[in-house]
């Protein structure tokens, strides 16, 4: 079960996962646990990444097509 989007959003805007790391301040490994949903990021830095992404904190939870 997919918990968040942020691959896809990731995907969609031509991102990678290693220069949202450097912005984050997180570690690879640590971004494409977030990415790949084996880990949950806090709701801190969900609203971080959102910021970072320039999008809706909920479009990284659910398509916008689902709501």
């Amino acid at each position: 079960m997919k918990l968040n989007r942020i691959k896809l959003i990731l995907e969609e805007k031509g991102i990678s996962q290693t220069w949202l790391s450097k912005r984050l301040g997180k570690s690879y490994g640590m971004v494409n646990a977030y990415a790949c949903n084996r880990i949950q990021p806090s709701l801190d830095v969900l609203l971080q990444i959102a910021e970072i992404l320039q999008v809706d904190v909920k479009d990284l939870i659910t398509d916008k097509n689902e709501r």
